[in-house]
């Protein structure tokens, strides 16, 4: 059995990073060079950048904020932001991301994960989706969660695993920030729909949140920021409740932790 993955996720705005609930009110959270530094030391298994709000005349800030979080880490980092083309993922792979996040770009381009594949391999390829569910039925968003697309998301995610992409980032906009746990259902449909692995986002609050995406859903991995930005969760602390009860989890090492 694979082990499960702990992710944590800087959203940077400004240089600075930034945690808020349901996309919105967005309140700073420390500097993302000692939070990534910090994680890596907990044992995280991996780090998603996310900037927010990322345009072209900011490629250059952003590399340059990516090299420094780069040379403080030691464990697979993915970036995302504004990435539109192959060349800007190629700034961003020369700044040390190990793996390219996409997103709106692709919802306007779908032509755009198959390039990145093609280029770099599926396996460097992360298709972020924003989901809300409006009505009932679950629907993509984009433009930082402010756009609907009337795109149904498992039909989405379904097509960006056939363009290419290695990877789903799967965020429940209805749960982000508020600690009452990841969205099971969205969560589990894509997961079976999918033979690619998918990082089960928005709401985490506590360590049984944890346990209950891993336990009731096929994702891979498991992705938060607030909780562990403002200290109420350890990564360590994490891994050792997940073990405990049974999933296989990895230690900061690499190795399974003993149940």
């Amino acid at each position: 059995m694979l082990k499960k993955r702990i992710i944590p996720c800087l959203d940077i705005k400004d240089g600075r990073t930034v945690k808020g609930t349901n996309f919105i009110d967005l309140k700073d959270a420390g500097d993302p060079v000692e939070l990534a530094s910090r994680y890596a030391g907990e044992g995280a298994d991996e780090l998603v950048f996310l900037d927010i709000t990322a345009t072209v005349e900011r490629r250059k800030t952003l590399a340059e904020l990516v090299t420094r979080i780069a040379a403080a880490i030691n464990i697979p980092f993915t970036v995302g932001g504004g990435v539109a083309s192959v060349g800007d993922a190629q700034v961003l792979i020369r700044a040390g991301a190990d793996k390219i996040g996409i997103n709106s770009a692709a919802v306007k381009n779908p032509a755009l994960a198959r390039e990145l594949a093609a280029e770099f391999g599926s396996q460097c390829v992360v298709a972020a989706i924003d989901t809300k569910n409006t009505g009932g039925s679950w629907q993509v968003f984009v433009n930082g969660g402010r756009t609907p697309t009337g795109i149904d998301t498992l039909d989405w995610a379904r097509k960006l695993e056939e363009l290419g992409a290695g990877e789903i980032l799967l965020t429940s906009m209805n749960n982000d920030g508020t600690r009452s746990g990841f969205a099971l259902d969205i969560t589990a449909a894509v997961a079976s729909a999918l033979n690619i692995p998918v990082i089960a986002s928005g709401g985490a609050g506590s360590c049984e949140d944890f346990l209950d995406v891993f336990a009731r859903t096929g994702a891979s991995a498991a992705l938060a920021a607030g909780i562990f930005h403002y200290g109420e969760l350890g990564i360590a602390e994490l891994k050792r409740f997940l073990a405990s009860r049974g999933t296989a989890i990895r230690t900061s090492a690499g190795n399974n932790l003993e149940q």
